[in-house]
């Protein structure tokens, strides 16, 4: 059993909403759509769905054209970021609804809204009203009516969006053991980076219709294919400058030798695009790991935001020779005070450098990610 999609591009009013995608889902996988909003994560999900036909391009389940097939015959489930589900209906009642209108024997209903109500951790609240439960159980109740039909493919959108960050950690371990044990295609959509590590599988990534990389979500992570991949595993944004390198000199404020940096030793003379994860700044030399080379910036604290036990720091930084000022944001694992205005060091670690052409493509990668760094 396979889901695949063939030169699939979708336009609306003149607007481009997908681009030649071909991708292919296999049975028993779990994949991830990883991308901002308006990537085109939704589209992706309706036209597999068959909630939209293509403009172009062809949908294939099991080696059979279903591009034109109503949503009723595609034997597929699918999760919303709200919670929908019937509110004159009981849990029980909601779980077995579809069921029930596929003319499935009373004892096959109950045995399977049993078993999937149990599965999610609902069993006991199966009399109830779904606004008589939380959001996670209201949330819960909506999966357990998708699962219960036990089609071949399930697609979820964003469908842990509007919980609190607790539920979304439980739902989203309780899904990835879900599907572990069965042949189901699962596709899930996300916004979030962290969500497409956590879940594992294999994940897509979109950026304004287009398939930018499809992997591991740790792959894509260390070696990002292009700046627009390598953006979507942060927030906020990566910190990007241009810059010269000269027979292995970098120059920003000083020149930086780049000879005894494994990565970025023997980059031909040329200008280039860098980039550092917010979270890889320093505020002091020593900090920096296994006394690495690094870029030391004079700076001028812009806004220091606190956010829950962590700091973004804002700063801007003054490149003399050039008449332009560089702004970066540091993100600090704890609580700090600054004056703004103040001015302050940081330090880029080499090691931690990326390294893109000016048309974004990646080109060197550190040696050093790890998925603990996001």
């Amino acid at each position: 059993m396979a889901l695949e999609l063939q030169d699939v591009s979708l336009l609306v009013e003149e607007q481009s909403y997908l681009n030649n995608i071909s991708l292919k889902f296999e049975a028993g996988s779990f994949n991830v759509l990883l991308g901002r909003t308006l990537a085109g994560k939704t589209s992706l999900l309706r036209v597999l769905a068959g909630l939209d036909k293509p403009s172009s391009g062809k949908v294939l389940f099991n080696h059979q054209d279903v591009t034109g097939v109503a949503v009723q015959k595609r034997g597929l489930s699918m999760v919303y970021q709200q919670f929908i589900n019937y509110p004159h209906l009981t849990v029980w009642e909601n779980i077995a609804s579809p069921l029930q209108l596929a003319k499935v024997s009373a004892t096959e209903i109950t045995r399977r809204v049993k078993q999937t109500a149990e599965m999610l951790h609902i069993g006991e609240y199966l009399q109830r009203l779904p606004l008589e439960l939380s959001g996670g159980q209201q949330q819960r109740c909506a999966m357990a009516r998708a699962l219960v039909k036990d089609a071949g493919i399930v697609l979820f959108d964003e469908p842990l969006v509007n919980l609190d960050y607790k539920l979304r950690e439980e739902l989203r371990s309780e899904l990835k053991a879900l599907f572990k044990t069965r042949e189901t295609i699962a596709i899930y959509a996300t916004t979030e980076a962290h969500e497409a590590l956590a879940l594992g599988g294999t994940t897509t990534l979109l950026h304004q219709g287009n398939v930018l990389q499809t992997g591991g979500a740790q792959q894509q992570f260390a070696k990002p294919i292009n700046l627009h991949a390598a953006d979507l595993y942060n927030e906020p944004p990566l910190n990007v400058f241009s810059a010269r390198v000269n027979d292995g000199i970098l120059q920003i404020q000083t020149p930086i030798n780049l000879a005894n940096t494994e990565h970025l030793a023997n980059l031909p003379n040329g200008q280039y695009q860098f980039a550092i994860r917010p979270n890889h700044i320093s505020l002091q030399a020593n900090n920096v790991a296994n006394n690495a080379a690094s870029i030391a910036l004079k700076s001028k604290i812009d806004l220091a935001e606190i956010s829950a036990s962590e700091t973004y720091l804002h700063v801007k930084t003054s490149v003399d020779s050039k008449q332009i000022n560089l702004t970066w944001v540091v993100h600090i694992l704890s609580i700090m005070s600054f004056v703004t205005g103040s001015e302050i060091d940081i330090f880029l670690p080499l090691e931690d450098l990326f390294v893109f052409d000016l048309e974004s493509k990646a080109i060197r990668w550190p040696d050093t990610h790890t998925v603990s760094a996001l």
